[in-house]
């Protein structure tokens, strides 16, 4: 059996990649995707968890993060599609909203 540990470490470097890409990154999509890599993270550190304490409460938990994770999906593609339709780029910093 593998170790916690491993399963912990994975999820860290998993969630640190995301952070960094979607602070580095400038492109919607991009960031759209390292936030679901941001989330994945946290969905093997729930598994880890659950599996250590032999319970199916993290289990549970990550059926609902994957649930909010799809509609996120659904609503945040959709918006960028709008951004795109009315700015004509997907680049964070030239498709600000609040300007006039």
């Amino acid at each position: 059996m593998i170790p916690t540990a491993y399963f912990l470490v994975l999820s860290a470097v998993l969630f640190v990649m995301g952070a960094v890409g979607f602070l580095i990154k400038k492109d919607l999509i991009t960031q759209f995707m390292c936030v679901e890599v941001m989330l994945n993270a946290a969905n093997i550190a729930f598994i880890a968890f659950a599996t250590a304490s032999s319970s199916l409460d993290g289990q549970i938990i990550v059926f609902f993060v994957i649930t909010v994770a799809a509609a996120e999906a659904a609503v945040g593609l959709a918006i960028i599609l709008l951004v795109y339709k009315q700015k004509k780029t997907i680049k964070s910093e030239d498709s600000s909203l609040m300007k006039g």
